[in-house]
């Protein structure tokens, strides 16, 4: 994709999304203040031809915790993170120091999409039926488009939710330090986060 074919691209995606977090600066990686890019290809260049965000999510200094909290991929220390929340999936982008590592949560592999803010920390998280992936969004983001984006993927989900097939490095979900078995009558919903 060409530099001006981007932001044409990224221009129809901002004017077509339900909610304003989706930017044409954000989608081309053009936001003031990342003069060198928060990630190292623009965000728009992840999307398939007809993938449309809804929602876009950011942070400076936290990127995707996989699996837990604590085993979070940060981005470099002039990089940072774009949480895309689009009509097909849930796209997790953090810039590395010389690529950007890219976690991807189809919303047919979502058993639950929640969110939670603090005085520390905001995340979006989205529990699959034996992982959790941990959205860290910047704490000032605004508590609505946490639960817009939180229901726009519930509304997405299925009855039987497949299970992310990439090697991404997520832990499987953990009860009381015991991994969670959802195949033997145990629930997922009974997990709790270590």
């Amino acid at each position: 994709m060409t530099d001006g074919a981007e932001v044409d691209r990224a221009v129809t995606l901002a004017e077509m999304a339900p909610h304003p977090s989706v930017t044409v600066d954000v989608l081309t990686g053009r936001e003031p203040t990342f003069p060198d890019g928060r990630l190292h290809d623009p965000p728009v260049t992840h999307l398939d031809g007809t993938e449309a965000p809804a929602y876009v999510l950011r942070n400076e200094k936290r990127g995707i915790g996989l699996g837990t909290k604590r085993n979070t991929t940060k981005p470099a220390a002039d990089r940072g993170t774009v949480v895309l929340v689009t009509d097909r999936r849930t796209l997790c982008l953090v810039g590395g120091d010389d690529e950007d590592t890219v976690v991807e949560v189809p919303h047919d592999a979502v058993a639950a999409a929640t969110y939670h803010t603090g005085l520390l920390a905001t995340r979006f998280v989205l529990r699959t039926p034996s992982k959790q992936y941990h959205c860290w969004a910047d704490r000032t983001t605004d508590e609505s488009l946490l639960s817009a984006a939180a229901e726009y993927v519930e509304e997405r989900t299925v009855d039987s939710p497949n299970e992310v097939e990439a090697d991404d490095g997520a832990s499987p979900l953990t009860y009381r330090g015991q991994p969670v078995n959802t195949g033997s009558g145990d629930s997922a919903d009974d997990a709790v986060e270590n």
